[in-house]
């Protein structure tokens, strides 16, 4: 008569009672998997791994008793058990019960004592020893635990059931499945039928267990209307058929010291993949395969193969950033366990996105044949998957209309355009070459005084006092404010009014005409302007400084944008932009991100007379080389001396609903940027 025994549950904790816990995981974190070795390769004799072998097993105390502590029932359970124990002797016949055989089973499993347990098998105890310790392997797990669930037993023979969790290295998964095993009793004594079976239900004799884990591509970052901004690129998988590696711990650990990474995880990686299939093992852009095969093609077994992905060119690297692969050295620092396919973002959006990005890896664990052929499935990881794209405010156009304008520089210089419309950055780019450079933190952090494209600023001061465009204001070599002398190359006009002062960029007629401003109608424009103001970008970004102002010097040095104030080239973007449209937005790079606005405390009059200062400056003043034909082009622009032979040009304007700012390095007082800037509009905004 068949009786089951539900409710004797084998519940295995992770560390037996008094044994040293283990070190507790940062949360988020992968577990780690410990040194790696084979039981089957530790030692003649049979004997499976022991404690401080280098299994990967945590180790149990010496146990001193024939019951397991975790075995041990209270007494008032005992004694219910004893009644239950007459059952079995009496009631169902003269068998004593199998469960005690399962349970020190499946303990002797978890525990790595692979040689105990093949002990209480039928089966040959070096083959069970293996294929035991095999399984752990092959799947490179970094824990395992077992769970009797119930015993059924017929007269001499029984089944049990089990909850198996295998803790995977590869990708941080956890698989969960119920095997099945039958017990015969001989000679009073009960042993588990041994085949491959026992491991897993569906694994059969010659087969054996597998982990596959893979990354879907990156996810791509965008343009607004959905244009990736990665272009399909070369690079080199370096990688190994597992099955033809002749010595796999001496290719890791030879790919290892070459690559920084974690020989005992590379190890497992190999160990645990279906042997036939190519696994690569490190992704590397072109420049870095150059410097680092030479060195990885002599490892044993190690090959390459040429493939490409969206992943390492951009013609939008400044906003983009760059990405890592799986040998990162922001991977390490992260703590992060070595997972082939892993890519890690290094700078830009590709860093401030990178949980988006990457998605979720997908582990599966599969049956591989003796031919080393995967037949079968036994089980996915939920929840993996391929990462979100990011859409950005860039347009491709815009863009590739900034790239091509600075292709053909000879100076190293930047361009930044935003849409007057919404303050939507459209365009950013940058070409660095030898000779003087860009200020640090690019056009959207850094902090550079803008000399006399401040005066844009500046003059809408002066019109919200009431100065007519037309008021006559000589321009003069020299100014002396306060005590401090202005001086001005163009030279001295005495028939010059605020409207001509402004085209030519006359510093010293601004500078006397300060004395018509106080500090605070001049902080007022600026805030209105939203200089100073919180932007919240995700990559660092500068709105711009401006020092509060005591005294007739200080005021007239801000007022020409040589002292008191610092702006990026997107805040003068976001100056000229508020020109346009009446109205200043708060610079976006993503459309999701916080957005504001302001006004500058101007009339409507006001403003037009400003955007005829603009007009003015680009048809007849300093900024005429950003002149273009059709679609009026406003502006100004502006020189300031950096050191003895070194020079920043800047152009800030708009044409449409493009505004932009240009800054270009120079050894000469040249407003070089201007023509730049034209050469950008052309064909950003035709």
């Amino acid at each position: 008569m068949p009786f089951t025994v539900p409710g004797l549950s084998h519940s295995t904790p992770a560390v037996p009672p008094g044994a040293a816990q283990p070190a507790a995981r940062p949360p988020g974190q992968p577990p780690t998997r410990p040194p790696t070795q084979r039981p089957a390769e530790t030692g003649s004799g049979g004997g499976g791994p022991q404690p401080g072998s280098g299994s990967r097993h945590r180790k149990p105390p010496e146990r001193h008793s024939v019951i397991p502590r975790r075995l041990r029932l209270p007494l008032a359970l005992v004694v219910v058990l004893a009644l239950v124990g007459v059952g079995f002797t009496t009631g169902f016949g003269d068998e004593a019960s199998a469960e005690p055989t399962v349970a020190a089973f499946l303990l002797d499993w978890e525990q790595a004592h692979y040689d105990t347990a093949a002990a209480l098998t039928d089966g040959d105890p070096d083959q069970v020893r293996t294929e035991l310790a095999a399984a752990y392997t092959d799947l490179d797990a970094t824990y395992t635990f077992y769970s009797m669930d119930n015993v059924t037993q017929h007269g001499d023979t029984a089944v049990a059931t089990f909850r198996a969790t295998v803790d995977l290295a590869e990708g941080g998964q956890q698989w969960v499945y119920t095997g099945r095993f039958g017990l015969r009793s001989v000679q009073g004594k009960w042993v588990v039928n041994w085949s491959p079976s026992v491991i897993n239900p569906r694994l059969a004799a010659g087969e054996r267990l597998a982990v596959k884990t893979a990354y879907a591509p990156r996810a791509a970052l965008t343009d607004v209307n959905g244009t990736p901004l990665i272009s399909e690129s070369a690079d080199y998988q370096i990688g190994v058929y597992p099955s033809q590696l002749k010595n796999p711990v001496a290719t890791a650990a030879a790919f290892s010291q070459d690559t920084e990474l974690d020989e005992q995880q590379v190890l497992g990686q190999i160990e645990a993949a279906p042997p036939k299939g190519f696994l690569s093992l490190l992704t590397l852009d072109p420049s870095d395969y150059a410097s680092l095969w030479p060195k990885l093609a002599v490892v044993p077994g190690l090959t390459v193969q040429p493939h490409r992905d969206q992943l390492f060119a951009s013609s939008a690297q400044d906003v983009v950033g760059t990405v890592g692969t799986e040998d990162s050295d922001e991977l390490r620092n992260q703590g992060a366990a070595y997972q082939p396919g892993m890519t890690v973002g290094l700078s830009g959006l590709e860093q401030a996105y990178q949980d988006q990005l990457i998605g979720l890896p997908t582990t599966a664990v599969v049956l591989v044949n003796s031919a080393g052929d995967t037949v079968g499935t036994l089980w996915t990881s939920a929840g993996g998957g391929a990462g979100t794209p990011v859409r950005t405010t860039l347009d491709s156009k815009v863009q590739s209309a900034a790239v091509n304008a600075l292709a053909g520089q000879s100076d190293s210089a930047e361009i930044v355009a935003v849409d007057t419309r919404t303050g939507q950055v459209r365009a950013l780019a940058s070409r660095p070459v030898a000779g003087v450079k860009l200020p640090s933190g690019g056009a959207l952090d850094a902090a550079v005084e803008p000399g006399m494209t401040f005066s844009i600023v500046s003059a809408a001061a002066l019109l919200s006092t009431g100065i007519s465009t037309g008021l006559a204001l000589p321009c003069e070599s020299e100014a002396d404010v306060g005590g401090v002398t202005f001086t001005d190359q163009p030279g001295s006009s005495a028939t010059a009014t605020l409207a001509s002062d402004f085209a030519d960029g006359c510093g010293t007629a601004f500078a006397n005409m300060s004395r018509t401003l106080t500090g605070q109608q001049l902080s007022t424009v600026e805030k209105g302007f939203g200089i100073g103001s919180s932007w919240h970008l995700p990559l660092r970004a500068f709105s711009g400084s401006a020092s509060a102002v005591s005294g007739e010097a200080a005021l007239a040095s801000q007022v020409t944008g040589s002292g008191g104030v610092l702006m990026s080239p997107l805040g003068m973007a976001a100056v000229a932009a508020e020109v346009a449209s009446g109205t200043g937005h708060t610079p976006t790079l993503v459309p999701t991100d916080s957005s504001g606005s302001q006004q500058v405390p101007l009339t409507g009059t006001q403003l037009n007379e400003l955007r005829q200062l603009m007009r003015l400056a680009v048809t007849n003043g300093s900024a005429s080389a950003a002149n273009l034909a059709g679609t009026p082009v406003y502006g100004q622009a502006g020189v300031v001396q950096t050191g003895t032979s070194s020079y920043l040009s800047w152009f800030v304007g708009y044409r449409g609903t493009t505004a932009v700012a240009v800054l270009e390095t120079g050894t000469s007082a040249t407003a070089a940027a201007s023509a730049l800037a034209g050469t950008f509009l052309k064909s950003a905004t035709s």
